[in-house]
């Protein structure tokens, strides 16, 4: 997808890259809309995947029932090395933790989720966008019309 961003270079996101645990899901549990807005996405033209050191190993069975691949990262080097693979000038990430922060430096877009596992202030400030909640990050992708909004200068 292709934004145009006023007061800026032209925007293109191919690839969205989502951390699992703290962002994706929130004490291993995906929140209600999630599923729905990926298939949206994915509808869109938009490649998908999340990264995770599967801590709680449950990556197979929620990349099963989300529809979208998943890639082990046991550490931040793991997580920017995967998105250096990406195309990282099409790509956004969607991350939460200290662990998100090489993977933001890494990407064009930077999100941040502010959801009930917190968010590392390091990655925040390496961070675009900070939003409530993975929906609502999801949601500046599915009406083209709030990114831009965020981003224009």
């Amino acid at each position: 997808m292709t934004y145009d961003i006023p007061g800026q270079d032209q925007l293109e996101i191919k690839t969205i890259i989502l951390d699992l645990n703290g962002t994706l899901s929130v004490a291993g549990i995906v929140p209600e809309g999630v599923k729905e807005r990926l298939a949206k996405l994915k509808l869109a033209g938009f490649k998908l995947v999340f990264f995770t050191g599967n801590t709680r190993n449950d990556a197979d069975e929620l990349s099963a029932d989300l529809d979208i691949e998943w890639r082990l990262a046991k550490n931040a080097g793991d997580k920017r090395d995967l998105a250096l693979g990406l195309e990282p000038e099409t790509c956004a990430s969607i991350g939460n933790g200290l662990i998100d922060l090489e993977l933001m430096k890494s990407v064009k877009l930077r999100i941040v989720t502010l959801q009930a596992e917190g968010v590392h202030v390091q990655t925040m400030l390496n961070s675009d966008i900070v939003v409530p909640n993975i929906n609502d990050a999801l949601d500046l992708f599915i009406d083209q019309q709030r990114l831009v909004a965020t981003l224009r200068t």
